[in-house]
């Protein structure tokens, strides 16, 4: 007798389609799951292509409404919203997104008996740790639920530390992964000395910091080429700091590809520079740019290291000199490069999104199969 597919019931507050790096991510979760029954709720529009990773997709009605003071209705309203939706589905458990955002809030209210694995993505755990009453709401939907899971033992520790570590036992790292299948990789070109042709890509915010490479351009030994692709809130301000510092002619903006497109791109530059300052829950576009034989340039901060290893060449978060210093050896040290190259290519292989699938799998059967 065939087993009767696990029913989840999942989802993310956002546009159904692959705006971010969270959101690309949960479709090649899902979609690396087919022995589990997935219904995911996002917001209109819906990308039909994107879609296809789950067993369903169910757009939200209720209006979204940012923090302030009509969140409380706002996340009633969802969390009743939800409710019917879980009365309609039957799912067997909950995978709740984005721990204290209004979504996951919403599962946990309406769950009543079901079970509940939360799963961090570092934006969540950023405004638990700049606001308390963001960090109530992170323990809430922690405190409710039978697993957490995070991508870094880093971010473990900061989930662990924010909840008092009342759930230590609960949580399980799950390292992040990236669909290697679909990677290809040229052959290597020759490799000299001189000016590198520089990639950055990720959404342009404060904690990203891109402004570090961009100053890193301007007080590099050698004239480097850099292409920042992405938008954001701080891409004006961003276009206006390579202006003033003259490089307009090194520094280039394209907006954000979809990641097909982004892995195409990938092979035509020498290098990656991955600059977030703050924190950073686990840095999938660096294993991206290894993946396709990139040597990168990271910020030193928690959880990459973890995820890069010594496959990265790191430098001082937010210090442009730090980061010239070493695209400079870079572009100098042709065998550095080689290393680099071949090591970030088998750090790689370690993020295959078929293991992610595979523990997450796992660990929702062994949630859903433990006595209540």
């Amino acid at each position: 007798m065939t087993a009767k597919l696990l029913t989840i019931l999942t989802g993310a507050n956002r546009t159904a389609a692959p705006s971010s790096g969270s959101m690309i991510l949960v479709h090649d979760l899902y979609g690396a799951m087919p022995e589990i029954h997935t219904i995911f709720l996002g917001r209109a529009p819906v990308d039909q292509a994107w879609k296809t990773a789950f067993h369903r997709l169910i757009t939200l009605s209720t209006t979204k409404r940012p923090h302030g003071p009509d969140f409380n209705p706002y996340v009633d309203e969802l969390t009743r919203e939800v409710g019917a939706l879980i009365e309609e589905t039957q799912p067997n458990a909950i995978h709740a997104h984005h721990l204290g955002f209004a979504l996951s809030l919403a599962f946990t209210r309406a769950a009543g008996n079901l079970p509940i694995i939360a799963i961090a993505h570092g934006p969540d755990v950023m405004a638990a740790e700049r606001n308390a009453r963001d960090c109530a709401l992170l323990y809430e939907v922690a405190a409710a639920s039978a697993a957490i899971v995070a991508p870094t033992s880093a971010l473990a520790d900061r989930i662990d530390r924010l909840t008092g570590r009342r759930f230590t036992d609960r949580l399980t790292v799950i390292p992040w992964g990236i669909p290697l299948r679909d990677v290809r990789v040229s052959d290597q070109l020759s490799i000299g000395t001189g000016p590198l042709s520089l990639v950055h890509a990720g959404r342009l915010d404060a904690n990203k910091s891109t402004i570090t490479a961009i100053e890193a351009i301007a007080v590099s030994g050698q004239p480097h080429r850099l292409t920042i692709i992405g938008t954001g809130a701080e891409e004006e301000a961003l276009r206006e700091r390579a202006c003033s510092l003259g490089l307009r002619d090194q520094v280039a903006f394209v907006p954000f590809l979809p990641r097909q497109e982004l892995w195409q791109r990938l092979p035509e530059f020498d290098a990656f520079v991955f600059t977030t300052s703050g924190s950073e829950a686990f840095g999938l576009v660096a294993i991206e740019a290894q993946a396709h034989g990139l040597p990168v340039a990271y910020s030193h901060v928690a959880g990459m290291a973890e995820t890069l290893g010594h496959a990265g060449t790191p430098f001082t978060a937010g210090d442009a000199a730090s980061l010239a210093y070493a695209l400079d050896q870079l572009a100098r040290d042709v065998y550095w490069r080689k290393a680099l190259i071949r090591a970030g290519l088998d750090n790689s292989r370690r993020y295959d999104i078929t293991h992610t699938a595979r523990q997450v799998a796992d660990l929702t059967t062994k949630v859903v199969s433990a006595p209540a």
